[in-house]
């Protein structure tokens, strides 16, 4: 979080903090605050790369409206250099139409986030969680241009 109140962070950690609060509350613009004018966004387990920020807004906007439940809450954060390191668990639920029925299934599984801080900003981001617990694989076909 950056304000005129507060004082900026200076740290990966910080930064990192900061950013995933702010994923956690919804509060994309605030992510976007915490990237570099160039930057790089993967999410290796979905096989998508963002380098642009509108892009990256399109991605978790999406994720908002088809897991608008979505749950984000840090295991254990650390910094190494100008690296930080976020152990997560992420919960959701996804609602999957079959004919007059809907159907919800639960979504967890826990990941990681690592990224490299420059100058106070993040320039690169890379997310890995487990491909077999991650109902999320259908996310990736709003964006194949991206991939």
């Amino acid at each position: 979080m950056r304000d005129h109140e507060s004082t900026i962070l200076t740290t990966p950690r910080q930064i990192l903090q900061s950013a995933l609060d702010a994923l956690r509350e919804g509060n994309i613009s605030e992510v976007l605050e915490e990237l570099a004018e160039h930057f790089t966004f993967n999410d290796h387990t979905l096989s998508l790369e963002f380098t642009d920020k509108p892009r990256l807004r399109e991605f978790f906007e999406k994720s908002g409206e088809l897991f608008p439940d979505t749950g984000l809450d840090i295991v254990s954060l650390f910094e190494d250099g100008n690296h930080a390191i976020a152990q997560w668990k992420l919960s959701a639920t996804q609602t999957v139409p079959y004919g007059s029925i809907s159907y919800r299934f639960p979504i967890f599984l826990f990941g990681t986030t690592i990224v490299r801080v420059e100058n106070g900003k993040i320039v690169q981001w890379s997310d890995y969680h487990d491909h077999s617990s991650s109902r999320r694989m259908g996310l990736p076909a709003f964006f194949a241009e991206g991939i």
